[in-house]
């Protein structure tokens, strides 16, 4: 298991750098089951979680609510019948920071945790 979902999220203003090419290279890996996705020019880390029926798919989606408020950082959740769509990006700086990657990490051990979830 990496640090990463150990870590902290860090105060995160307009001004902040976006993750350099070199450190996404490395990021990634640590999160091996995320995608990156652009949308209108911004880059994106997504997840799609499966679950055997919407009240676990709900119950995930909330969890993931709850450490995002504990960061003040949240993410894009789409809740569908036996799935949940997350996407981290960091809105301030419309891109991906370190941060988004702690928190793809954090999600993760959310859905460790979680009941119902499908391989």
């Amino acid at each position: 298991m990496t640090t990463l979902n150990q870590a902290h999220c860090e105060a995160c203003r307009a001004d902040a750098p976006k993750v350099s090419d070199e450190e996404l290279a490395v990021l990634i890996r640590e999160i091996p089951d995320w995608n990156i996705e652009t949308r209108d020019g911004v880059l994106q880390l997504e997840r799609v979680f499966r679950f055997g029926n919407f009240r676990h798919a709900l119950a995930f989606t909330n969890a993931v609510g709850a450490i995002a408020e504990e960061e003040g950082h949240h993410p894009g959740l789409l809740t569908e019948w036996g799935k949940v769509t997350v996407t981290w990006w960091s809105h301030s700086i419309k891109g991906l920071h370190r941060n988004d990657f702690v928190m793809a990490a954090r999600t993760d051990t959310v859905a460790r945790e979680a009941e119902g979830l499908k391989p």
